[in-house]
Order: structure tokens, then sequence, then C-alpha cells
């Protein structure tokens, strides 16, 4: 264990001897791993937006054949026929109105809920700022998620409008769900009013059913009833329903996961030759390890040892400066009024770093080689 530290140190004061050389190669692994780990970011946070797990238990009921929230309208009545269905244990009306609906970076998206039903619905809403009983109290208010807040420079007490909507920024929200965080919850009223939408219709219904083996069989009761209706209905649970309706916005995601490999291949590369130059310029320094009594396993060991520092020092630098850019922008996709906010995991750094690490030990595989197999005597003929 001694000898492979003293190898792992020696292998350091070499990094550290060539600077110019060093620092380019590990920025270059930076910026090979700043694109890896975005691009991870964006898979891990789509995962966690449509990956269904047994205690999921909520529905979305949706106008059937419509996907854009302008297009979907239903009557409000149905909120108290769904009420009546068997498994049915809370449902509520959203009206959601959008700035864009279509793919995008920036989405400002409005949902007008009964302000009175929103607590008892969404019990797991945590209040940051401000306070709930200022939303309620004043039919403008707002109550802001978290990330919709940063992203946009809001605090209570501020006014903004968008999409025709001015509204007063009533309280801060924090929410275990990422769609949560991302949205403006306003009075049901007041946006059927001020988007020109007309009381009494709505875009959705959220239903959560008592048990969540019901899923499947409340949705099934839920379009029979309203099938032969004015506005029948497609109701699916709620992560079925986002990886359905942003079918645009997951297949731009599931492109990015090329440049993920692409940024794979520049750093085994990028190390790979930086390690091969290094190979060329040391033919003397590794003759005299040799004739000092270095095996050429060692010598070769010393290289293996340089790559993967090199790696590791550039995989930090590039995954924490994802993690930080992505925590300081708080970038979200948006895609028919439904949001993906890109967030940084910590799972995701640390896998980073680990592809880092392992694509210098892999780079350096070849390097090392020809480094011990060199004869001593033409190693010292060349120098």
């Amino acid at each position: 264990m001694r000898k492979v530290i003293h190898l792992a140190v020696l292998a350091f004061k070499q990094v550290t001897r060539h600077r110019v050389r060093s620092l380019l190669t590990i920025a270059g692994v930076a910026a090979g791993m700043f694109l890896f780990t975005a691009v991870e970011t964006m898979q891990s946070s789509l995962r966690v937006a449509t990956r269904s797990g047994a205690d999921d238990s909520t529905l979305v009921v949706y106008r059937e054949n419509r996907f854009c929230p302008s297009t979907s309208k239903l009557p409000e009545h149905y909120q108290p026929d769904i009420r009546r269905i068997p498994g049915v244990a809370e449902v509520i009306p959203i009206q959601i109105v959008v700035n864009n609906c279509g793919a995008s970076l920036d989405v400002i998206t409005f949902r007008g809920v009964p302000p009175e039903e929103l607590e008892t619905f969404n019990p797991n809403l945590e209040i940051v700022g401000g306070s709930y009983k200022a939303w309620t109290g004043r039919s403008d208010g707002a109550l802001l998620g978290e990330h919709f807040a940063a992203r946009r420079g809001l605090k209570p007490g501020d006014q903004f409008e968008a999409v025709g909507v001015r509204v007063f920024v009533s309280g801060i929200i924090r929410s275990p769900e990422p769609q949560d965080n991302n949205v403006a919850y306003v009075h049901l009223p007041f946006l059927q009013q001020s988007s020109r939408i007309g009381l009494g219709t709505v875009t959705q219904f959220n239903v959560r059913v008592d048990d969540p083996s019901k899923l499947n069989a409340v949705a099934a009761a839920i379009d029979a009833l309203f099938k032969s209706d004015q506005a029948p209905t497609s109701t699916k649970p709620e992560k079925a329903f986002f990886a359905q309706t942003a079918k645009d916005m997951i297949e731009m995601v599931g492109f990015t996961r090329w440049l993920g490999f692409g940024a794979v291949a520049a750093v085994l590369a990028l190390v790979a030759n930086a390690l091969l130059l290094v190979v060329r310029g040391s033919i003397k320094e590794n003759a005299i390890f040799q004739t000092i009594g270095f095996s050429r396993t060692a010598v070769g060991a010393v290289m293996l040892w340089e790559g993967v520092i090199m790696g590791f020092l550039g995989g930090i630098a590039g995954c924490v400066a994802a993690a930080t850019f992505f925590n300081l922008k708080r970038f979200t996709l948006g895609n028919e009024g439904l949001t993906l906010a890109l967030r940084p995991d910590l799972n995701v750094t640390f896998a980073g770093l680990g592809v880092a690490v392992g694509l210098g030990l892999i780079a350096s595989l070849w390097p090392a080689f020809v480094a011990s197999r060199k004869p001593i005597v033409n190693s010292l003929r060349s120098a």
C-alpha cells in the first residue's frame, strides 16, 4: 500500500512539473465533464418527472384529443360527478394559462385553483415567504414556486404581469413536486376572467385516489362517465400524462445524450493524447527511473496515476461548475403547460466525477504500456 501511495505522489509531482501542459489537459477534461454533467442533469430530471412509482396516487383529467391548455376546455361542473366515483379521495379543478404552448426554455405558467381547496388537495406545499392567508385575502394574489420566483427575481409584495394577467405576489412556496416549484398559483375565478376564458370552464381536473392500486380503474370510470358528454375526457396518471404530452421536450432532452457521448469521447482522446506526449517527452526520465531500481510495472503505474489525477482534477472542476451553474440559473424546460426543472443532483455529480476518473484511467492504459515496454538501453540512447 505504501508503494502505491509513493507512486501516486510521484505522479502528482510529474503533473505539477509540467504546469502548462497539465493545466490545458485538466481544462479540457473540465469542459468535457461540464457538458457531460449538464446532459446527465437533464436526463436525471426527466427520469424523475416521468418515472412512475408504487405510491403515485394522482390522475390528470384532460379534454380528449387535446394537448395545449388553451384547447382543453372542460365544464367546471364535472367536479362533483368525479368526486362521487368510488376510489376518488380528492378532486380539484385547474385552469392553466401559459405564455408559450410549444417547447421553450422560459415558460410562465399560471394555475388557477379554488383558493379554499389548494391547501387540502396539496398539503405538502410549504410557505417559505409571505403567507397563505395573504394569498386567500386578495383575489389577484399569487403563490409562486420558489424556482419560478428565483428565476424572475420576485419576492412577496412585488407585482408582475405576463400573458395579460397582472398579479400580486402574496407568497413563495416550496414543494417536493417539481411542477409546483415552477408555477404561479392564482385564484381560479380571477384567472378565468383575466384570461377571458370565462367562468365555469377549466383546463383539467387533478384527482387523488384513496388507493394507488385503483389508479387505472378510477381513470377508466371517469372517462366512461363523460364518454357521451359534450366534453369527453382522457384520464391518465400524472407522470404518464407528462410523458405523453411533453413528447417534443422529451425527444429534445433525449437527443442531448449524444452530446454526452461526444463529451466522453473528447475527454478520452484528450487525456490519451496528453499522456502519449508525456511518454515521448519523458524517455530519459523513465530510463533513469528504471536505472535506480523502478520496475517496468512501476513506470507504467506512474503513468496510470497521472491519467487518474488529471481526470480527477478535471472532473471536480467540470462537475462542480455544472452543478453550480444549474443551481444559480434554475433553468426549466416547458411544453404545453408542463415544466421540467433542470435541478442538479448530488448523485449525478458523483457519477460524473467517477466517469472522469475512469476515463483518465482508461486513456492512460496505452501510454502506460508504451512507457513500461520500452527497453532501458533504447531509452538512454534516445535521450
